[in-house]
């Protein structure tokens, strides 16, 4: 295992909006559905289970999800690991108000316990957090 695939992954943002429109979109199912991926049902609860399909280059990934913490408008944190594969890891939302705009950090820890294929390496999930956070995301509360 090298050094830098067990530092976690850290993209953060400041968008054009309060605090709580961008809690309400990491949280409420509905609004999730509109700029992340398509969850059946999701409570910003410690101990809820969720899970969602995932596609790459035609490849489809169930994601399996435990939410470890809640802070309201400040944390959210869930477990990510894939049906089928080994590994598990966190991943973090913290929220920070900054007068009428908030900061966002995304952290995602434990890339380095999944298998070394094409679709879990870091480079792929720098890419895919940067464009749901840098982009989406941003589109969605701006």
């Amino acid at each position: 295992m090298k050094i830098e695939q067990t530092v976690p992954l850290v993209v953060e943002r400041t968008y054009h909006a309060l605090v709580g429109k961008v809690w309400q979109a990491i949280t409420d199912n509905a609004k999730m559905k509109q700029w992340y991926f398509d969850i059946a049902t999701f409570e910003a609860v410690v101990g809820f289970e969720f899970e969602f399909y995932g596609e790459n280059e035609g490849v489809k990934f169930r994601h399996l999800c435990k939410v470890t913490a809640v802070e309201h408008e400040q944390k959210l944190a869930y477990s990510w690991r894939y049906d089928g594969y080994p590994g598990n890891s966190i991943v973090t939302f913290e929220l920070l108000p900054e007068g009428d705009q908030t900061k966002i950090k995304l952290t995602h820890e434990g890339l380095e316990t999944f298998p070394d294929l094409k679709d879990f390496r870091r480079e792929n999930f720098a890419t895919g957090w940067n464009e749901i956070i840098g982009n989406i995301l941003r589109a969605y509360v701006e």
